[in-house]
C-alpha cells in the first residue's frame, strides 16, 4: 500500500477544522472542499454567487498544482449549493475553468454550508 501525503499550500485557505487541505496516494490527489476564503487574509468573501465561486475555484486549483496536478487532470468534482437557482451563474463561471477537460460531476443543494457560504467544491485529480 501506498503512504499517503497531506498537501499544504499557502496559495489556498488554512483548513477550519481537523482535515488537510488534500490528500496525495498513489497517483491521485483528493481535495478537501473550498470556500470562498482568500488565502491572503484567512477571512471569509460574503460576496455574491459569482465572486464566492471564482474564490472557490482559484483555491481549488492552488491545492492542486500544489499537489503536482493541474485542472485538466480532475476527474470529479462535487459542488454544494445553498440556492439551486445560482446553478447556472455558477456553471458558467465553472465551464470557463474546465474548458479543456470537463471532470465528471455532482451538483447537490444543501440547507447550509460553513461561514454561510453560498457555495463549496471539492475535487479529485490524476496526478500525471
Amino acid at each position: 500500500m501506498s503512504p499517503k501525503e497531506i498537501m499544504n499550500t499557502s496559495e489556498a485557505p488554512n483548513a477550519i477544522g481537523p482535515y488537510s487541505q488534500a490528500i496525495k496516494v498513489n497517483k491521485m490527489v483528493y481535495l478537501s472542499g473550498q470556500i470562498a476564503i482568500d488565502p491572503k487574509t484567512q477571512q471569509f468573501i460574503d460576496g455574491d454567487v459569482e465572486t464566492q465561486t471564482k474564490r472557490v475555484l482559484d483555491n481549488l486549483k492552488a491545492v492542486i498544482e500544489a499537489s503536482g496536478s493541474s485542472l485538466e487532470s480532475v476527474v470529479k468534482t462535487t459542488i454544494y449549493l445553498t440556492d439551486i437557482n445560482d446553478f447556472s451563474k455558477v456553471n458558467e463561471i465553472y465551464a470557463s475553468y474546465f474548458y479543456l477537460s470537463k471532470p465528471a460531476r455532482s451538483t447537490v443543494c444543501v440547507a447550509k454550508l460553513p461561514k454561510n457560504a453560498k457555495i463549496e467544491i471539492d475535487a479529485i485529480a490524476e496526478i500525471i
